[in-house]
């Protein structure tokens, strides 16, 4: 039957996207489920920022980049990579243009929700050791009690030692627990609190051990038996926990979700997804005519700040020592590159829960199998503390997804004055960067065990790649 006129002009006109699944060829199929799979052996390697950061360091060795530090002169072509702190890194393939003419660049985040041990934490209380934590990011703080998690992180000694701890991975470690109430005793009291208040930040206790030291003339056996375990094995005291970065996060493994298994769950996808997905996608990056630069950096989710985060110089020192090694600085350079260059902050969105859909703009939010989300504007409310993107810009965007057959959608963070973020859109912006926030759609956000496409992660590869190829 032939296509009436309305239906053909619907065809035409409309903005009509479909999952992403539908249709795709045998070839395609396998390419997602084999992408995904390489992802979640990234997510189980690397769950701190600073994991990120050492896991993919040996990715870039192994695929012939080599540290800036140890690099003359730089040439079309040429891969190179810094590490600033163990925290931050920035990738470049050298493109054959001039710095001058600008960048492209795509920029993750590798720090996630999780929770710090207090600089003086272990304490012992009616027969429990305890460590006292401070919760970092965003996080409802009732989804992280009675749940298994791990510690990650090092701990710095005064004379230069850097001890690396890493309990609750393996099969036979042990794991850490936070406790809660039970619903016998919570009525009329915890019960009553707000969801939000449900646990409060100085109730999120790690339970460390039970068993006291045998001697009887002492007092606090128990905290006095876990240092002790703790000095056997990693040669450290109490005032070490003082120079230390010591962080719990959830013990689980990434993992297959569904039945179809087309969805992926596993810890700190925010921002982890975006990380792995640039990362590979500046592996493949050839001869590129701009200078193709992938960032991986540090504290997004406290506000971009620190020596590691965006809004450091940290990326302006990055930038000099290119120039440096192409012998192309000179006076205003740095402005000039910027103003040239074009930026994307590759980070999550909210993916559309239909669990909870008054929290959602239908028409404006993305479905999980339907690609990346393009995301205009972040911000809150009135749009405060946005980076929007320029209408020409992002009609670039488009062109560049079109032309490559990237699935995408608009999206925002939820309804307008409920939802809202920030992302490090802003400090892109406000270096003159043209700039857009395109990532994955995640449900249950900043969770200990958030959800995603398969699809949608391999969608978000293939649009850095286009883009950084452009």
């Amino acid at each position: 039957m032939e296509k009436t006129e309305g239906e053909i002009l619907k065809e035409k006109l409309f903005n009509s996207k479909k999952s992403g699944w539908e249709g795709l060829s045998e070839t395609d199929t396998r390419n997602v489920f084999k992408f995904a799979d390489e992802y979640m052996f990234y997510l189980n390697q690397a769950k701190t920022e600073k994991e990120i950061i050492h896991f993919s360091k040996e990715i870039l060795l192994k695929n012939d980049f080599k540290d800036l530090n140890e690099v003359e002169s730089l040439n079309p072509g040429d891969k190179v990579f810094w590490v600033n702190r163990n925290r931050s890194l920035y990738i470049a393939v050298i493109g054959k243009e001039g710095l001058e003419s600008g960048v492209n660049i795509v920029g993750a985040h590798g720090d996630s929700p999780r929770i710090d041990l207090k600089q003086n934490p272990l304490y012992e209380e009616n027969g429990v050791g305890l460590l006292k934590t401070h919760y970092y990011g965003g996080i409802k703080k009732y989804q992280w009690t009675t749940v298994p998690l791990a510690l990650h992180g090092i701990i710095a000694k005064t004379n230069g030692e850097r001890i690396w701890v890493s309990v609750g991975e393996e099969e036979n470690d042990p794991v850490f627990y936070i406790t809660d109430l039970p619903p016998h005793l919570s009525r009329g009291g915890q019960d009553d609190r707000k969801l939000s208040q449900g646990i409060e930040g100085e109730e999120l206790n790690i339970v460390a051990g039970t068993i006291p030291f045998e001697d009887e003339k002492i007092s606090e056996k128990i905290k006095l038996n876990i240092l002790r375990i703790l000095n056997e094995k990693y040669g450290i005291k109490e005032v070490d926990f003082t120079s230390s970065e010591l962080e719990f996060v959830p013990a689980y493994k990434a993992k297959s979700v569904g039945f179809d298994e087309s969805l992926i769950g596993g810890y700190g996808q925010d921002d982890k997804i975006c990380c792995y997905s640039s990362l590979r996608a500046i592996l493949e990056v050839q001869n590129p005519n701009k200078t193709s630069i992938c960032i991986l950096t540090d504290k997004e989710e406290i506000g971009f700040c620190g020596v590691t985060g965006m809004e450091s110089h940290s990326f302006e020192r990055f930038m000099v020592e290119l120039l440096d090694k192409k012998n192309e600085n000179v006076a205003g350079v740095i402005e000039k590159i910027y103003s040239n260059s074009k930026a994307i902050s590759a980070d999550v969105d909210a993916g559309f829960d239909p669990t909870y859909p008054s929290y959602y703009d239908s028409r404006n939010s993305c479905k999980l199998g339907h690609g990346v989300c393009i995301c205009k504007y972040t911000g809150a409310r009135g749009k405060s503390g946005a980076s929007e993107a320029t209408a020409e810009f992002v009609s670039d965007i488009r062109r560049i997804f079109d032309e490559n057959r990237i699935s995408y959608c608009s999206s925002e963070l939820g309804k307008v004055d409920k939802g809202g973020g920030g992302t490090i859109a802003v400090t892109f912006a406000n270096r003159g960067i043209d700039t857009i926030d395109i990532g994955v759609p995640v449900l249950s956000m900043h969770s200990p065990y958030e959800l995603t496409s398969k699809y949608d992660v391999y969608m978000a590869y293939r649009a850095y790649l286009a883009f950084l190829e452009n």
